[in-house]
């Protein structure tokens, strides 16, 4: 009997990638994904409501796609996304205490009244608004994952029961993400599963560290409120007509009514400081019986180092 041999090596190395697992450490790019899905869903949710809602993730980890689904078993709304360019599934899930805390969101509550606390199905109302927010974690998904590969995801279906939730083998490999949502003093979760047979493909992407990412990819709206907030901080000017330098005992010697006479004269330029900064040469005049400063050029850094007087 002969035996068989695999003549495909791509399939050699997915089985052997497969039955390796996933080292979390060496896929750097994975966390700032994650990172950026927490900040775009913060944002999304934002436009629905008017409270104050923070998101933020909470961890990482690798385990069996089953033992994932058993934990939020009747007690959360899974989203099943189809992502084509990867040929493969994932799931987002939202347990209860984040669509309870959500529908209180939408329909203004100030969070006075105690959280919902009971084991009753999901209302339409609630499956509604939970496929609404699911619909917007997959463009937040879209746009993050755009970093290292370009895909769009797909809302097949939502499920309450995970028994219904499959997308792959309950002994397969898989990762799982959790975000915590924050609002009216209350909260919930989310949770994203995605087969280690997804991102073996991206392997080579997630272990890269982009650099400039801040540089390149910046919020404009964030970099706007920024700068707008900078434009705000007051700043302290000083002219200075002229300096000189003194001995200790010369200071020590000095009297109530003395005169110090000056070098400068009218026509003698001065220096405008901020934070002990030089930053213009002015010229001194007066309007309507105050004295006033005319600028007359900027001071590079390397002049206002050589000079001794400050202007």
């Amino acid at each position: 009997m002969e035996p068989t041999i695999l003549s495909n090596p791509a399939d050699i190395r997915a089985r052997i990638q497969e039955a390796a697992g996933l080292s979390l450490d060496r896929l750097p790019m994975l966390q700032l994904i994650f990172d950026r899905l927490a900040t775009a869903c913060g944002d999304g949710l934002k436009h629905l409501a008017a409270s104050s809602i923070l998101y933020s993730l909470n961890g990482v980890e690798s385990g069996r796609f089953g033992d994932f689904l058993d934990a939020y078993d009747t007690k959360a709304v899974v989203g099943i996304f189809q992502a084509p360019a990867w040929d493969g599934h994932i799931l987002v899930g939202l347990d209860r205490d984040f669509v309870f805390t959500m529908v209180e969101v939408l329909f203004g509550a100030d969070g006075s009244e105690e959280p919902v606390d009971d084991e009753r199905p999901f209302s339409a109302i609630e499956l509604r608004i939970a496929q609404i927010i699911l619909e917007q974690v997959g463009r937040a998904l879209e746009a993050s994952f755009g970093l290292v590969s370009k895909t769009a995801f797909t809302l097949e279906r939502t499920e309450t029961r995970m028994e219904f939730a499959v997308i792959g083998r309950r002994s397969n490999k898989a990762i799982q993400a959790k975000f915590n949502l924050q609002a009216l003093s209350r909260g919930g979760e989310m949770f994203i599963i995605m087969p280690q047979t997804v991102l073996n493909p991206l392997r080579p992407s997630l272990a890269k560290v982009l650099t400039g990412e801040t540089s390149t990819r910046r919020d404009p709206r964030w970099a706007t409120q920024i700068a707008a907030e900078v434009q705000k901080t007051t700043v302290h000017l000083r002219a200075v007509l002229e300096e000189r330098h003194l001995t200790l005992g010369e200071i020590a010697g000095l009297k109530v009514g003395q005169v110090i006479a000056l070098d400068a004269t009218p026509a003698t330029r001065i220096k405008l400081e901020g934070n002990d900064k030089p930053l213009f040469w002015c010229h001194a005049g007066q309007s309507q019986g105050a004295y006033v400063l005319r600028i007359d050029e900027a001071i590079q850094e390397k002049e206002g180092t050589e000079h001794g007087l400050a202007g």
